[in-house]
This record gives C-alpha cells, structure tokens and sequence, in this order.
C-alpha cells in the first residue's frame, strides 16, 4: 500500500511560481513511477506530468511543457512539481498519483494510488 500526502498548493498571481510537493510512504518509493494529475473544475481529471522510478525519464502534457518540471528526491521519498509562469488555466486540484510497481509510466489508466490533492489558484 502506497499512502501520498501533498502540500505547497495556494494562490499566486499571474506569472508566478509554485512548487508542489507529494511525500510518499513505504519502501518502493524508489522502485516506483510518480505522476502528477490535475482537476479543474466541471473538468476531467488530466495528466500534467510522470517521472520514472529513477528520475531518468520524465513527460509532459503540451499545456505545461516548458513550464512545470518534474522532480523527486528517493532518499526522501518524495516527488515534487516545480511550476513556473502559470497562467489562470493552470488553477485547479493538483493530485500526486502512483501506479503499481512494473506499469508502463505513461500508461495514465494505471495510476491507482492517490493523494488528497492541493488546491492552486492562479489569478489573472
């Protein structure tokens, strides 16, 4: 079982910057692909971004590309989304996800653990 706590959502203006952080608990943290998801309201859940287990391979959805980095720290077991020059479509519920151990990272259905999520509001 894989439990996912995410923290550092909030309200920024225009152009600024947030970064979001998932601590995960157990041991195959290291072992395992992270993702971060985001709903916005009256929207479907959407990929914004996956990392692999070791950090060597990361994808971006379009939207973000450019903008948001993934990242994750395994000696602290956690994952973190570093957002830059966001924009008012960028405001919704940002969740840290992770699916089982040995699924393919980019296949999204996977992804069966999840956080809370933490708000982030992006002002105009």
């Amino acid at each position: 079982q894989v439990q996912l706590v995410e923290s550092g959502g909030g309200l920024v203006q225009a152009g600024g910057s947030l970064r979001l952080s998932c601590a995960a608990s157990g041991r195959t943290f290291s072992s395992r692909n992270m993702g971060w998801f985001r709903q916005a309201p009256g929207k479907e859940r959407e990929f914004v971004a996956v990392i692999s287990a070791y950090g060597a391979t990361t994808y971006y959805s379009d939207s973000v590309k450019g903008r948001f980095t993934i990242s994750r720290d395994n000696t602290k077991n956690t994952v973190y989304l570093q957002m830059n020059s966001l924009k008012p479509e960028d405001t919704a519920v940002y969740y840290c996800a992770a699916p089982p151990l040995n699924s393919r990272l980019t296949d999204f259905s996977a992804y069966s653990y999840w956080g809370q999520g933490t708000q982030v509001t992006v002002s105009s």
